[in-house]
């Protein structure tokens, strides 16, 4: 049994890729298809991952954090499965034959049991002291549940979901939120013997302070899977209230001092000292207790609290009723006269296309998401003579170099009267699309400007976007259950997760 997986390693070109990708190209057994990697980086030149004996292709986001990443990286791959690695770790030389006997026991499985695959991981720390705080919360990777540092996905499951929430905007939760939608907390994914070792990055003073950034994440978590989300992820709700307590009663003194209320300030920075010292405290007794790592402790300990409840709030305010997740469609099918290029009836003239404002940069938009597009048109003027399948054929190569790539241009040559099953309102052409891409409805769209495209649609199970012009009916219009001014409009709605 042919075990097929890409591996997508989301990166901000750290140099631990270069380390990751040379133990990806020293495996025992070699890679079998490509290694995605996908730059997130906001701007620079491109990544040069040098000459290697696996074959690596590099996607571009432009920025939006390690979800987004992801989720580009997996919408580029076409293999059942797809194997999430960080770039910060390191495979053992056996990773790739285990990942693949790991996935291979998965196939005895009925599809709808396991859907996923956790590698197994490690954290060097010294052996001659006690680990730092840093040290210690990187070591806690090795007991949390679900993390995408090594995780394998059966794709079509992922799909199914819409991939990971882009609402997470850091590396924190958006995996063990993934996992539960996919049904993790139901025995839904498993562990599997490739390992995987995870060296400790050198951080700056203030890596702590930073890190509270995920109390927002939580709140999101919260809104989406319920107050219990801490016991279905194996989380822990860390400190949070002793930090509401620690920063109340900083408020309380700040406050009690500008109003005159000298025993009431009293009180409250007493109640801030302890908490902070107790803070501290903790902090200071696990770990190796250098005079460095103390002065560390006593900085971030007097403004973790602060820093938590702030961002607590930031969540709250942003996402305490925050609907589930629906990612952008997976497949965009487009109708071409009227919603790509102007209408010319019964054009087969390749001179004559022309395309409509904004249609390239549109397209190109979701193309960087790595959504597969394709023309889905009725072309009547072949059945009724007007003009021959080789100069229908030359419009739709016109149309791809100008607008294209597309991954195929699907056709009804058929006039009305031949009463076929292809033509639009029927939804064979678009039937065919999703047999052919492996797609399911739920995850495209089918765009047009007359009320057939919307029909067709509707009757294929697909979602619907009327693009209305001067040749589209008011009742057409009234119909569709979605209208746009334009492609450009459109796009932006679906890049949005409306559609």
């Amino acid at each position: 049994m042919t075990i097929e997986t890409t591996i997508v390693i989301p990166t901000l070109g750290r140099p631990s890729l270069w380390v990751l990708l040379d133990a990806l190209a020293s495996q025992t057994v070699p890679l079998h298809h490509p290694v995605i990697v996908v730059d997130d980086r906001p701007d620079g030149d491109d990544l040069a991952v040098g000459d290697l004996p696996i074959d690596v292709e590099v996607v571009r986001t432009g920025g939006g954090g390690p979800a987004r990443a992801r989720n580009i990286g997996w919408r580029h791959t076409r293999t059942p499965w797809v194997s999430f690695l960080d770039d910060d770790v390191v495979p053992d030389v056996s990773w790739y034959r285990d990942l693949i006997a790991d996935l291979r026991l998965l196939e005895d499985y009925p599809e709808q049991e396991i859907f996923g695959s956790q590698g197994r991981l490690t954290v060097p720390l010294p052996d001659d002291r006690r680990p730092t705080d840093w040290e210690r919360g990187t070591a806690s990777l090795e007991t949390s549940a679900w993390i995408t540092a090594d995780m394998s996905y059966r794709r079509d499951r992922i799909a199914a979901v819409g991939g990971f929430d882009e609402r997470f905007r850091r590396a924190f939760r958006e995996d063990a939120d993934l996992a539960l939608r996919l049904g993790a907390d139901r025995g839904r994914i498993v562990t599997g013997s490739r390992h995987v070792t995870h060296p400790v990055r050198p951080s700056d003073d203030w890596a702590s302070l930073r890190a509270q950034a995920g109390n927002a994440d939580d709140i999101l978590m919260r809104a989406i899977h319920g107050p219990g989300w801490h016991e279905r992820a194996k989380a822990s709700e860390g400190r949070r209230k002793a930090h509401l307590a620690t920063t109340a009663s900083g408020a309380l003194a700040v406050a009690s001092l500008l109003s005159g209320r000298r025993r009431l300030a009293t009180a409250g920075a007493l109640g801030w000292l302890a908490g902070t010292v107790e803070l501290a405290r903790h902090r200071i007794a696990s770990g190796p207790r250098t005079a460095d790592e103390i002065r560390r402790m006593l900085l971030t300990s007097a403004a973790i609290p602060a820093a938590a409840t702030w961002h607590l709030l930031r969540g709250i305010g942003r996402h305490h009723d925050a609907p589930p997740w629906r990612g952008i469609p997976e497949l965009v099918l487009l109708d071409r006269d009227g919603t790509l290029i102007e209408d010319v009836p019964y054009n087969g003239d390749p001179a004559l296309v022309r395309p409509l404002p904004g249609v390239r940069e549109a397209l190109d938009r979701l193309r960087a998401e790595g959504v597969r597009l394709m023309i889905v048109t009725n072309q009547s003027a072949i059945g009724r003579g007007v003009i021959s399948e080789q100069q229908a054929d030359a419009v739709d190569d016109r149309v791809i170099e100008l607008l294209g790539p597309f991954e195929a241009v699907l056709r009804c040559p058929h006039s009305p009267d031949d009463r076929c099953e292809c033509r639009k309102p029927g939804p064979d052409l678009i039937k065919q699309a999703l047999a052919s891409t492996g797609v399911h409805p739920d995850r495209a769209v089918m765009v047009g400007d007359i009320g057939s495209d919307v029909d067709a649609a509707k009757h294929a199970g697909v979602s619907g976007i009327l693009i209305p012009t001067l040749q589209t009916r008011r009742e057409e219009v009234d119909a569709a259950p979605r209208t746009c001014a334009g492609l450009v409009q459109a796009v932006d709605q679906m890049l949005g997760g409306v559609w």
